[in-house]
C-alpha cells in the first residue's frame, strides 16, 4: 500500500479567464530542510567571492532579463493579470536594480572609517547568512529583485517563498540566476504554501527574514523572527494620500491620479488610494475624473489598447467588491462602478467613491483594487489630517505648482515616502519603505544593502594608549 503523503499543489490560474494553466507539487518539509542546508553550506563559500565576481553574475542576470523581457512579461501577465506593458516595464526595472547593486555593492560595503580621538576605527560589513524572502504576487519579478539584488550581492544566500499564484515567475527567476552562473544553493525557490512559512523562521540556519505582504502575515513572521532573535524587514501595504493644492493644474492632477490608481488594476501598495482636493476645486476635479473614467478600457491585459486589467484572482475581485458594498451601506456615494463585470475573469469595474467619512471602514482601510476614493478639504490642516488618518504610512503625493509649498505639506505626512507632482515611484537609487503599520526597514538605494549585514566595529590602538 502506498503511504506517501500527498502535498498540496501550487497553481497558475489565468485571471483573465480563471483557467488553470499549470500546477506544481508543493515541497515536503524534508525537501525544504535540505534546500536550507544547502543554502547555508553555499554561504560559506559565497561570502568569500569578490564583489567584482558577484557583480559579473548579476550584470548577466540583468542582461538575460532584458533580452527575454517579452517572454517574461507575458508570463507575469498570464499568472497575475497585469497589462503586458506594465509587465515588460517591471522586467526592465528589475534589470536596472540588478545592474545598480552589481555596480555599487562593493562601494556601499567598503570599510567605513570612523573619526576617533586615538588610534583608528572602522566598520566592516559582513553578510550574515541565509535570508528567507517572502514575496507577493503583484510585482512577481520586482519583488524578488528588491530583496535578492541587494542581499545576495552583499554575500548572503537566499531562499524565496513566492506567492502561490505566480509559481512560473518564481521558477523562471531561479532558472535565470543559474543561467547567469550563480552557483547552486545561493538562491533557491521554495514551492510551499503560506501556512508553512512561519515554522521555517525557527530553522537555526535562517539568519533573517524579509517579507512584503499583508499586515497579519507580517505580524506573524515578525513575531516568529523576534522569538528567535532574528532580524526582519517588513513592507505591509499602504493607503497612500494624494493631496492636491489650490494652485495645482487640475487636468494634470486628474490624469496623474487616475493613471496611478488604475496602475496594476489598483493592486499597488503605493498607488494613490485617497485623493484629497480643495473644496474650491472639488466639483471641477470630480467632473474631470468622471471624464477620465469614461475613457478607460477594461479587457484583455495582452491587448495594448486595454487600460484596466483583471485583478489577480477571483477572491481578490470578490474582496474588493465587498469593501465597496460595505462603504455604500455605511453611507458613501459610489459615483461610478463598484460591481463585477459580466464576463469571465477576475474583473471589477473601475470605481469612483465620494463622501467618505471617519464613520466608514473605507476611511481607514486599504482597498487593493481599481477603486478611486475622492475627498475634499477646507484647509491644509484638514488635508493633512485626512492623509494621516490611517494605520498605514507607506507613500504619498502632493500635487502643486509651488513645489516649496508642496514640500512643506509633504513634511507633515506620516509616511516613508512622499513624491511631489508624481505618484509614489520606484528607482534603484531611491529607498523604498514605510512607517506605522506599513512596516519597517528599507529596500533599494544604499540603505537597502545594509539591512542584512553585520556592521562590525574594528578598533586599533597602541598598547600604551588609553581611550
Amino acid at each position: 500500500m502506498n503511504t506517501q503523503v500527498k502535498h498540496s499543489s501550487i497553481k497558475t490560474v489565468n485571471p483573465f479567464n480563471n483557467e488553470v494553466v499549470k500546477e506544481f507539487d508543493a515541497m515536503s518539509p524534508e525537501q525544504v530542510a535540505k534546500i536550507i542546508d544547502k543554502a547555508d553550506e553555499a554561504f560559506r563559500s559565497w561570502k568569500k567571492v569578490s564583489f567584482e565576481e558577484r557583480g559579473k553574475i548579476f550584470h548577466k542576470v540583468a542582461s538575460i532579463m532584458r533580452d527575454r523581457k517579452e517572454e517574461l512579461g507575458k508570463l507575469a501577465t498570464l499568472e497575475m493579470g497585469k497589462l503586458i506593458s506594465e509587465s515588460i516595464y517591471e522586467v526592465e526595472l528589475s534589470a536596472d536594480i540588478f545592474d545598480y547593486y552589481a555596480s555599487k555593492a562593493g562601494e556601499f560595503l567598503a570599510d567605513h572609517k570612523l573619526d576617533v580621538k586615538h588610534g583608528d576605527a572602522f566598520l566592516a560589513y559582513d553578510p550574515i547568512g541565509v535570508i528567507l524572502s517572502v514575496q507577493p504576487w503583484n510585482f512577481p519579478y520586482y519583488q524578488i529583485t528588491r530583496s535578492a539584488a541587494a542581499h545576495v550581492m552583499a554575500g548572503n544566500t537566499m531562499v524565496l517563498k513566492h506567492a502561490s499564484n505566480v509559481p512560473q515567475c518564481a521558477q523562471i527567476m531561479e532558472d535565470i540566476f543559474k543561467e547567469a552562473g550563480l552557483p547552486d544553493g545561493i538562491y533557491t525557490n521554495l514551492f510551499v504554501s503560506g501556512k508553512d512559512i512561519e515554522p521555517l523562521v525557527s530553522n537555526p540556519k535562517i539568519a533573517g527574514v524579509t517579507l512584503t505582504g499583508s499586515k497579519p502575515a507580517g505580524a506573524s513572521i515578525a513575531a516568529a523572527a523576534g522569538a528567535q532573535v532574528k532580524k526582519s524587514t517588513l513592507e505591509l501595504g499602504g493607503s497612500d494620500p494624494f493631496i492636491v493644492l489650490e494652485d495645482a493644474d487640475i487636468d494634470e492632477a486628474v490624469k496623474t491620479a487616475v493613471a496611478g490608481r488604475m496602475w496594476n488594476a489598483g493592486q499597488v501598495c503605493v498607488s494613490p488610494k485617497r485623493v484629497i482636493v480643495p473644496a474650491s476645486k472639488y466639483d471641477e476635479f470630480l467632473n474631470k475624473t468622471k471624464e477620465a473614467f469614461a475613457k478607460l478600457k477594461v479587457g484583455d491585459p495582452m491587448d495594448s489598447a486595454t487600460n484596466v486589467a483583471p485583478l489577480s484572482t477571483e477572491k481578490a475581485a470578490e474582496d474588493v467588491v465587498a469593501q465597496v458594498q460595505k462603504a455604500a451601506e455605511q453611507g458613501a456615494n459610489v459615483v461610478l462602478g463598484g460591481k463585477r463585470i459580466d464576463r469571465a475573469g477576475a474583473f471589477v469595474e473601475p470605481t469612483l467613491i465620494t463622501d467618505i467619512t471617519p464613520k466608514m471602514d473605507a476611511y481607514f482601510e486599504e482597498i487593493f483594487g481599481p477603486v478611486f476614493m475622492l475627498y475634499k478639504y477646507e484647509n491644509i490642516d484638514e488635508a493633512v489630517e485626512i492623509a494621516n488618518a490611517t494605520e498605514f504610512g507607506l507613500g504619498g503625493t502632493v500635487f502643486a505648482k509651488d513645489t516649496q509649498k508642496a514640500v512643506e505639506v509633504a513634511r507633515k505626512i506620516d509616511t516613508g515616502m512622499v513624491f511631489i507632482n508624481h505618484v509614489t515611484g520606484i528607482a534603484p537609487e531611491l529607498p523604498f519603505g514605510g512607517t506605522k503599520n506599513s512596516g519597517y526597514g528599507r529596500e533599494q538605494s544604499p540603505a537597502g544593502i545594509y539591512e542584512f549585514v553585520n556592521a562590525k566595529l574594528i578598533r586599533t590602538t597602541t598598547p600604551d594608549k588609553n581611550y
